[in-house]
């Protein structure tokens, strides 16, 4: 029976302050909305991202996982600065292919220039 009471007691003063909680905290209105969380260290603008940008970025979290503009920024600069290097890599992987067959036909050219008899000199008066 003293447990019984000890309990009612207990919910009684737990009601008691989750109400007055509730009535002083009416007054003040709203709690204001809190300014979204920004991306701090974002890619950098200046220069071409390297891979320790890419392993220092963080995005901050929002409700449901990360702001999706701070993501879509991200990926699209990765993605265009990947496209940049790519087409940069096929002008040059296109460059030493050419260079490779100048230097090859030069290499031709040059051994069929250089061809040397091997006949004595003066065997030819003789006969």
């Amino acid at each position: 029976m003293v447990m019984f009471l000890f309990l009612v007691v207990a919910l009684a003063v737990v009601v008691a302050a989750v109400t007055l909680a509730v009535v002083s905290g009416g007054d003040s209105g709203p709690l204001p909305d809190a300014t979204p969380e920004r991306l701090r260290d974002s890619l950098p603008p200046d220069r071409p991202v390297g891979r320790a940008d890419v392993e220092r970025l963080r995005f901050p979290l929002v409700a449901r996982g990360y702001r999706m503009a701070d993501v879509d920024d991200a990926l699209g600069r990765l993605g265009a600065e990947l496209a940049e290097r790519d087409a940069r890599i096929a002008d040059l992987e296109s460059a030493l292919a050419g260079a490779r067959a100048a230097a090859a036909h030069q290499h031709v050219s040059m051994e069929s220039h250089q061809h040397v008899s091997m006949e004595k000199p003066g065997s030819e008066e003789q006969q």
